[in-house]
C-alpha cells in the first residue's frame, strides 16, 4: 500500500510566520494559485476539518470524496495561536515553552504528548481500515504538525519530530511494508514556491 501525507497550501499566517494551530486560516490567494493538481488521482482523501486542509484536498484532487478525520487537526497553541514568535520574545510563558524544547502544554492548548498521541491514534485506525478493506493508496491532506507526528512515529528513515518538515503543498509518498512507512519520494504540488 502507498500512502501519500500532503501539507495544504499557503495562508496569510503562513507569510507572516504566525502560529496557526486550530484557527481555521483559509488558504491565500497566493496559496490558491500555486497548488496544481496532485500527480497522482486519489478517490477519497482523508483531510484535517480546518479549511486549509480541505481547500488544499479540493484542488489538488478534484472531484475526490474528502472524509473529515478529527484527530488530524493541527496542534494546538492555545495562546500563542494568531502570534508570531518576534510578538513573544518576551512572553515568559512562550519562552519556557520554546526553552522545553516545545514539548510543554502551551497555555490554553496541548503538549507535544498529547497531539502526537491524537494524530498518531487517528492514523493507525486509518491505516488497519485501509488494509482491512485491501485499498492500494491511502491519501492525508493534514498539517506540517500532523504529518510529522505521523512520520516521526510510523515512517523510515527514522526522525525526529522537528526533523520532519514538509513546504506548503509538498509532502512524500511512503510505502507501507507490513511494520512501517518506507519513504518512496518527496511531492510537489506547487506551480511555484519552495522546493520539498
Amino acid at each position: 500500500m502507498k500512502v501519500y501525507l500532503i501539507r495544504h497550501g499557503r495562508t496569510a499566517y503562513n507569510d507572516q510566520k504566525r502560529y496557526q494551530g486550530q484557527a481555521d486560516i483559509p488558504l491565500s490567494e497566493l496559496g490558491r494559485r500555486q497548488l496544481m493538481p496532485a500527480p497522482f488521482a486519489a478517490d477519497t482523501v482523508y483531510v484535517s476539518p480546518l479549511s486549509r486542509a480541505r481547500e488544499s484536498a479540493a484542488i489538488l484532487f478534484p472531484g475526490a470524496l474528502q472524509i473529515t478525520v478529527e484527530g488530524f487537526t493541527e496542534f494546538a497553541f492555545g495562546a500563542f495561536e494568531g502570534r508570531s514568535y518576534l510578538d513573544m520574545a518576551e512572553d515568559a510563558a512562550y519562552r519556557a515553552w520554546v526553552d522545553g524544547g516545545c514539548e510543554g502544554r502551551c497555555p490554553g492548548g496541548e503538549s507535544l504528548a498529547e497531539f502526537r498521541a491524537r494524530t498518531c491514534d487517528a492514523f493507525l485506525t486509518l491505516l488497519q481500515d485501509a488494509l482491512a478493506r485491501g485499498d492500494e493508496r491511502l491519501v492525508i491532506v493534514a498539517h506540517s504538525g500532523t504529518l510529522r507526528a505521523i512520520l516521526e512515529r510510523f515512517a523510515l528513515p527514522e526522525r525526529g519530530y522537528f526533523a520532519w518538515n514538509p513546504p506548503c503543498g509538498c509532502g512524500y509518498a511512503l510505502a507501507f511494508d507490513g511494520e512501517k512507512l518506507r519513504l518512496s519520494e518527496s511531492i510537489r504540488c506547487v506551480k511555484e514556491g519552495p522546493e520539498c
